[in-house]
């Protein structure tokens, strides 16, 4: 077996710990070599989880010996994508880019284009595209079990009426939910159900000083005539259906959330027997009236993603997600922030 691929990982927050480690530090193909922290906490953290990684005061550390690293992942605040993922393909490195890709979708390209000109893989952490309600609604797709699909709604909703002040709340740092969680309802949504030529929106800042959108609405009009209705709030004292599609012969609706987040997050690893199995009583159900009945949940793998990123490496095939893909998905996402100001419906070019 080739030698593991040398990984520099930049952030050790949520994303950095939670999502981006755990499955470089499992997956065979990968050595997590180096973490990127200068926060203590953070890094006797990185240190207690990952015993041996080489802990970096800055990522510049990282430029300076290119020659140790395969890859670098960037899992810092949205404003600092793009200058990140700039300076590793500077260093000849290949970049996977947290979600978003970047702030604006001019910025997406500037990455795009440095990439392809050093012909260095890049590639988007839209990992929701393996969250098992996902894979679930796609296979149903696939099987035509709801005929012909008229309307797709998808949400992200949560209760945290305090503001948590991290960067997520700050308007300099790219925060607000409509870069956080609506780059991954969009995404899903232009995944199953192809281009958005048209979209409304309504952007709100709902909780006592609020600076970014907290509670957001987006439609899209897809070009075959689908269309979805996507939800992201931090004030919803109760929760919708995580999917609820609407076809002329069936529905499905599902409740709660892919079951890898909380897993992550409490700190098991993707290695479990199990891992991304969703148990019998979370599952959706898909009908019509009174004849339902329980659709198994595909079981969700975030560790796809990153076994893609090691085929794209040593195969040189096409990456996991095609970064033209997330610039796409920041298009609909600027037009949303447009409609919502000129309260109108914008329409995209084709």
């Amino acid at each position: 077996m080739p030698a593991p691929l040398c990984v520099a990982l930049i952030g050790y927050g949520v994303a950095g710990s939670a999502f981006h480690a755990p499955f470089i530090a499992t997956i065979p193909d990968f050595r997590l070599t180096a973490i990127v922290t200068g926060s203590h906490e953070r890094r006797t953290r990185a240190l207690r989880d990952h015993p041996g990684v080489s802990l970096l005061e800055s990522a510049d550390e990282i430029w300076a010996g290119p020659d140790e690293f395969d890859l670098v992942v960037v899992a810092a605040p949205n404003k600092a994508h793009v200058p990140l993922g700039l300076a590793a393909l500077a260093a000849g490195l290949p970049v996977v880019v947290d979600k978003p890709l970047a702030t604006s979708a001019a910025e997406g390209r500037t990455l795009v284009d440095a990439a392809r000109e050093r012909g260095l893989m890049l590639t988007v952490f839209h990992n929701r595209r393996w969250d098992g309600d996902f894979l679930t609604v796609r296979r149903l797709l696939a099987e035509e079990a709801l005929g012909r699909v008229l309307r797709f709604e998808s949400r992200f909703e949560c209760w945290r009426p305090e503001i948590a002040h991290g960067w997520r709340d700050q308007p300099d740092a790219g925060g607000g939910l409509l870069l956080d969680l609506g780059s991954h309802l969009v995404d899903q949504a232009i995944q199953l159900f192809g281009p958005a030529q048209a979209v409304y929106a309504e952007l709100e800042l709902r909780r006592p000083g609020a600076e970014v959108d907290d509670d957001d609405f987006v439609a899209l009009e897809h070009a075959e005539g689908v269309r979805s209705h996507l939800w992201m709030s931090a004030v919803s004292g109760q929760k919708g259906p995580r999917f609820r599609v609407l076809g002329d012969r069936a529905a499905y609706k599902k409740h709660g959330l892919d079951v890898q987040e909380q897993a992550l997050r409490a700190g098991r690893s993707p290695t479990e027997p199990g891992w991304g199995e969703e148990p019998r009583e979370l599952w959706g159900r898909l009908g019509a009236g009174e004849e339902l009945r329980e659709v198994p949940t595909e079981p969700g793998s975030y560790g796809a993603f990153y076994e893609g990123v090691a085929r794209s490496l040593r195969e040189d095939s096409p990456p996991p997600v095609d970064p033209l893909e997330a610039i796409a998905a920041l298009e609909v996402l600027e037009a949303a922030r447009s409609s919502s100001q000129e309260r109108k419906v914008v329409q995209l070019a084709q």
